[in-house]
């Protein structure tokens, strides 16, 4: 029946939605504050004139005033900004005197074997330049580098001796490790910096990231260039939760090995200072990344403990709730992984609330108060992934699991209650009434054997144990059919180990939590008495790694999919809103709203979109990855190649990963799910690092080399060889894949001694043809070869600078011989090697050539259509 999803039912549910509807058409469609207020006013008025007249016309008009209100709010709030906005004017590379206090602490780690990198963040108080002094207040993440001798320090003769000591000869960077502590007041000689951004479609919003964090500029400074103030400036609040937190840090790695250690901080701390980004890449994979880091589900498995222990001690329900509801608040204080868990304890303490109130059939009513009060306190949250993902979920399982397992198990789980009263037979249905009978009938038959307590006990365990296993059966699949559009939106992810993995997972995260609790609560009493529980929290963790790793690591693990298109997520939100009002209607109209759900899961996991190609045109699209090269080719036949895949250079000891993170992302906004063939021009790091990831996530057909031999002399170059290594992970990875490598002729370079050759001498140079238009991508050739090239007299509309701009290359006899008409150059902002270089600069313009680069303009397509060339900035469009 459909009466109990009525909007009076659900009246802060509904506006909920309509709210956050406002905040998304405020965001992109302004409008003077004026204009919503009187909009509001008129709903008002007609709401009122309507309320005794037509009722269901009042509630609907009612919800525009929610709707207005959403709008107004997002934009008189606008995008807060803490810091002064004039702290840029000393973010260009040159060094300043900065006076500031720490507002978050870092974990020291080793990078290599001579050096220390220590992350802060702090609040800047003075900046000095040229010998003025300003006042500026402005939120700054600094990284600390400090070169030490670890051979040196065995003897831990002073304090920067023991720090260095503890980095390079203990099994775990310890928490004493940490140099600077929250409310320190320094003196720093530091470079700063904008935020580095790449600018791609679909590349991540890192500037936003930190401006919601408190920070506006990136910074470096040596360790001997840092000089402590005394005094103290913070939060005595904020000082003690530092130091308990990393007072526990310090416990839980004394009472568990490096390996578990880290995991066990990410998972109950939100600290993951110390975890590998293969191990996260593990959680990824396997779909349990949310067991990785502290969320919602954390909390909500704690909470659940606390309460449930607290009810074992007869503890009246109203106080366990109010118990249960500090402990989650002051668990979200302590981790300060900031607004996830603050939601989910707003949330959980909106549902025990309504549990006292008897309200438990109103938990759409429950969900929507909490979102409204998140909303109202902070309206863009909203257009977060953090936000939707935590809604979402909560929403699938209290609109459509619960009632589900109310017309499934739940019945059969209350028919559980009280076997041995005949009389409570008459207080249930009809069918549960005739399951306890039966299940009575059979436990007489089984007490001839184990008597009558026991007959009864046994039959009734295991179906207890498989009720609940089918519930979480259940609500798993749910979940992962519901989430699959922002799960392929905002991370491109297809999990289809996430159900099997859970359902392991899951449960064994019910024993750890507790568990590690315990046992962390204990070591701090004593080492021994916390043993037992220590113990039994790290066989769990190795069950869970393990389960991790075996599913993870499979080939169907992990499905990398393109963005879904407006079409599919408007039909995936259709089913589940007809989901959630079918499982109050018959038996057909629900399985034909879960069957319609999984189809269109199905469809968003294994059918790829339509590549966003312009028909009939060549396009070479100059892809933003920094200080490195990656271009895009595609043929007006719809084939696609991809050439280099950028990297960091391996003396940066970075984990982050261009392939992953920057090329991926921008192929996969493009509609992209494969490429047809991959081009390694020659093996350095810059052009190969990105290689692993984008050949795991888009299966190419090809692979094309220069030469056999080039790679191979790749082992003699301790940068490129890591790199060459990379790449064969990344084919191993996709051993399942028929892979063809291609060994293309290199443009011989005229060198006396071959010894002396570079990787560079074996770049691939390409010329890419249509029609009367052609370009030339030059890789990283050297002079010998360019002089080889000019001697060959090719033309070129579109030239791909060599080099990144290299003052070496890029001559003007090249020039003069191609006659192109467009230049692009893949260069980093602010990079160490000065590239371009102004000689190059002035010889293009010099040719009439105009210039695009990617550290200015982002990623920019040229467009060959066989008699021109038309260039176009992606982030123009």
């Amino acid at each position: 029946m459909l009466t109990a999803y009525k909007t009076a039912r659900q009246p802060l549910f509904w506006a909920a939605m309509a709210f956050s509807g406002g905040i998304w058409i405020g965001v992109r469609a302004w409008r003077p504050a004026s204009w919503w207020i009187t909009t509001i006013l008129l709903f008002s008025l007609a709401t009122l004139w309507f309320v005794r007249r037509r009722s269901w016309m009042a509630r609907a008009l009612s919800l525009g005033i929610w709707i207005t209100l959403g709008a107004l709010l997002v934009q008189v709030r606008g995008t807060p900004s803490t810091s002064d906005p004039r702290i840029f004017e000393f973010a260009d590379g040159s060094e300043v005197t900065i006076t500031g206090h720490v507002t978050r602490e870092g974990y020291p780690r080793a990078e290599g074997t001579r050096s220390i990198r220590e992350p802060i963040d702090l609040e800047t108080e003075t900046i000095e330049n040229d010998g003025k002094v300003r006042q500026v207040r402005a939120g700054v993440r600094l990284t600390i580098y400090e070169k030490v001798d670890p051979a040196s320090h065995s003897a831990a003769a002073d304090e920067s001796d023991a720090r260095s000591h503890m980095l390079f000869h203990s099994d775990v960077p310890p928490a004493e490790a940490v140099m600077f502590r929250y409310g320190t007041r320094l003196r720093i000689r530091a470079k700063l910096h904008p935020p580095r951004i790449f600018r791609n479609p679909g590349a991540f919003d890192y500037e936003g990231y930190l401006r919601d964090n408190g920070i506006a500029v990136l910074g470096s400074a040596r360790a001997e260039n840092i000089e402590a103030l005394p005094g103290f400036s913070g939060s005595p609040i904020e000082l003690w939760r530092t130091r308990l937190h990393a007072s526990i840090v310090r416990k839980i790695h004394t009472l568990w090995p490096e390996r578990q250690a880290a995991l066990v901080d990410a998972m109950m701390l939100g600290e993951d200072a110390f975890l590998r980004s293969a191990t996260r890449a593990e959680f990824q994979r396997s779909g349990t990344y949310h067991i990785l880091v502290v969320s919602g589900m954390n909390l909500s498995i704690l909470a659940f403990v606390i309460f449930w222990m607290l009810r074992q001690f007869r503890l009246d329900p109203a106080l366990a709730g109010v118990v249960t509801v500090v402990v989650s608040f002051a668990y979200a204080f302590l981790t300060d992984v900031g607004p996830p868990v603050w939601r989910a304890a707003f949330m959980l303490a909106i549902y025990l609330g309504a549990r006292l109130l008897y309200r438990d059939r109103s938990m759409l009513n429950a969900i929507g108060a909490a979102a409204l009060g998140v909303l109202v306190a902070d309206p863009r949250s909203l257009l977060g992934a953090s936000f939707q993902l935590t809604f979402l979920s909560v929403l699938l399982i209290a609109g459509i699991g619960i009632p589900l397992l109310e017309r499934t198990s739940q019945p059969y789980s209350r028919g559980l209650r009280l076997l041995r009263a005949s009389s409570y037979d008459l207080h249930v249905e009809p069918r549960v009434a005739q399951f306890r009978l039966d299940l009575r009938l059979i436990a007489g038959r089984l007490a001839r054997f184990l008597g009558l307590r026991a007959g009864l006990a046994v039959p009734s365990t295991i179906l207890r144990v498989t009720i609940a296993a089918f519930e979480l059966i259940l609500i798993s699949i749910l979940m992962q059919i519901g989430l699959t559009v922002p799960m392929a939106f905002y991370f491109h992810r297809a999990t289809a180990m996430g159900m099997p993995a859970n359902l392991v997972v899951v449960p064994l995260t019910e024993v750890l939590m507790p568990a590690t609790a315990a046992a962390v609560g204990l070591g701090y009493l004593s080492t021994a008495l916390a043993w037992p529980a220590a113990w039994v929290s790290g066989v769990t963790l190795d069950f869970i790694t393990g389960t991790v790793r075996r599913l993870g690591g499979s080939t169907l693990a992990d499905l990398r999919v393109a963005i879904p298109s407006t079409t599919l997520i408007l039909a995936a939100m259709a089913t589940i809103a007809f989901a959630m009002i079918a499982v109050r209607l018959r038996r057909v109209a629900v399985v034909f709203a879960l069957v319609s759900m999984t189809a269109v899961a199905a469809w968003i996991a294994f059918l790829p979109p339509h590549p966003q190609l312009r028909a009939g045109a060549l396009e070479i699209t100059s892809i933003d990855v920094g200080q490195g090269d990656s271009t895009l080719v595609t043929t007006p036949q719809g084939r696609t190649v991809l050439v280099d895949a950028g990297g960091l250079p391996l003396w940066m000891h970075s984990e982050f990963d261009i392939g992953e993170q920057v090329v991926s992302p921008y192929l996969w906004t493009r509609g992209l799910s494969h490429l047809d063939v991959i081009v390694i021009t020659h093996p350095h790091a810059d052009h190969l690092g990105g290689m692993p990831s984008v050949i795991t996530n888009f299966r190419p057909r090809e692979l094309w080399l220069s030469t056999d031999a080039a790679i191979r002399r790749a082992g003699t170059h301790p940068h490129a060889g890591q790199a060459r290594r990379h790449v064969d992970q990344g084919l191993a990875r996709r051993r399942r894949y028929r892979l063809r490598r291609r060994a293309l002729p290199r443009t011989r370079s005229r060198t006396r001694n071959r010894l002396e050759r570079r990787a560079n001498d074996d770049s691939l140079v390409m010329t890419v043809a249509y029609g009367k238009t052609s370009a030339l991508l030059e890789a990283d050739t050297e002079p010998a070869t360019e002089r080889r090239i000019v001697e060959e007299r090719p033309k070129a509309a579109l030239l791909k600078v060599a080099h990144h701009g290299s003052g070496r290359v890029t001559s003007s006899e090249l020039l003069a011989t191609l006659h192109p008409r467009y230049a692009s150059i893949s260069v980093g902002a602010r990079n160490v090697y000065g590239h371009p270089r102004r000689e190059v600069l002035d010889r293009l313009q010099n040719a009439a050539v105009k210039t695009y680069r990617t550290d200015m303009t982002g990623a920019v397509s040229f467009y060959l259509d066989g008699n021109s060339v038309t260039p176009e900035v992606a982030l123009s469009r």
